[in-house]
């Protein structure tokens, strides 16, 4: 197969699909059926392994029989403590004993082949505010850019009244009617960003099995995650021990409910549980994603 084949098999994917795959690496895009989100506990202060300041540099390639080692995409997560000026809703109420909010930021932008073959540049930022105390979100922004396509989605977070609203607003024409969903939700609540860092505060053991409770687009999501597998990896960081986990997304009740694949995640199996390498197999070939650089309480 050669360079021409390889324009078809992603071809055959569109550039939706395409984006999709890298993007539901980044941030693990933990969707399933949607249910109601059961309570959860609230995680220690001494747990969180990336905080205060961490920044995560990873790079996107893309692989299938000749094809080997095709860059598509790069991006960046960060996690900061932002202060907290007055910690309480519009009710007046204190929402939090903290002086300060968790901030998580990810960009992604594409890159090598996969810019030069669909000659589309595609740009996602996405900004989370967590609880410190509950990690409970309490705003996600995002950014989303596909050559002239600009879309803009804020989520807000009401946990007194278990209520989520989410507004859609296209940029280039700032007369169109916002696309808007309400919905309710119990306890504790992730988005696709706040959940790569939820997962790495969990405590990992090989057999076992819990869920993700999620917000996209309006809506919330679970998905089971399997923590399937123990071994030594070599990474970026050094040659350790890693646990490989395996989210279910792919099937009916999944976020790619009309293929068939396999998810895969490595974490370091240390105090920080960095997501160091995942990836993506599928009829059109396999993602892999691999650490770049990790750089802690960066200069600001």
């Amino acid at each position: 197969m050669g360079v021409a084949s390889g324009k078809v098999v992603l071809l055959e994917m569109n550039v939706k699909n395409a984006k999709t795959w890298l993007l539901f690496v980044l941030s693990v895009f933990f969707i399933g059926t949607t249910i109601g989100v059961e309570a959860q506990k609230p995680i220690a202060v001494t747990t969180r392994p990336f905080e205060p300041v961490e920044e995560l540099f990873y790079e996107a390639e893309f692989n299938r029989a000749l094809l080997k080692g095709l860059n598509v995409a790069e991006f960046k997560l960060r996690s900061e403590r932002t202060p907290v000026t007055s910690p309480t809703n519009v009710d007046g109420e204190k929402t939090t004993n903290k002086s300060y909010s968790l901030a998580f930021s990810a960009e992604i932008l594409s890159k090598g082949f996969f810019t030069r073959l669909f000659n589309l540049k595609f740009r996602e930022q996405i900004q989370s505010t967590v609880d410190p105390d509950t990690f409970t979100l309490q705003k996600t922004t995002m950014f989303d850019e596909q050559g002239k396509r600009v879309r803009t989605t804020e989520t807000l977070y009401d946990r007194t009244k278990g209520k989520m609203s989410w507004t859609q607003r296209d940029p280039n024409n700032p007369n169109a009617e916002p696309r808007t969903a309400v919905a309710d939700f119990v306890g504790q609540l992730q988005d696709v960003l706040s959940a790569v860092y939820f997962l790495r505060t969990q405590p990992l053991l090989v057999g076992k099995t819990f869920e993700v409770f999620i917000a996209e687009s309006g809506r919330v999501y679970r998905v089971p995650i399997h923590v399937v597998e123990r071994k030594r990896m070599k990474s970026v960081l050094g040659r350790g021990n890693v646990f490989r986990l395996e989210p279910d997304v792919f099937g009916p009740n999944g976020l790619i409910d009309d293929e068939k694949g396999q998810f895969s995640i490595w974490v370091t199996d240390d105090e920080r549980r960095v997501p160091v390498s995942a990836r993506i197999k599928t009829d059109y070939g396999t993602f892999e994603i691999k650490l770049k650089r990790a750089v802690y309480n960066p200069p600001v």
